[in-house]
């Protein structure tokens, strides 16, 4: 019987994509990078860019301008 491999390490693709909400350092600081990329997507959808946003609510911002500016695409 095939013992199944728990550890996240095992299969480094299968949990590349995790949920911002349950990123350990999602309560930090946007960092610069996405501090950049989110005032130019804000700028090209017309809507106010916030510079006090979390890591994990500046993805989640991206991740919705990026839908409607068609950039994510």
């Amino acid at each position: 019987m095939d013992k199944i491999d728990d550890n996240p390490k095992a299969h480094p693709t299968g949990n590349a994509v995790k949920d911002p909400d349950h990123w350990v350092t999602g309560d930090e600081p946007m960092t610069g990078a996405q501090a950049s990329y989110l005032q130019t997507l804000s700028e090209e959808a017309g809507e106010e860019f916030d510079p006090d946003l979390n890591k994990a609510d500046a993805s989640k911002k991206i991740d919705a301008l990026q839908e409607k500016t068609g950039r994510g695409e």
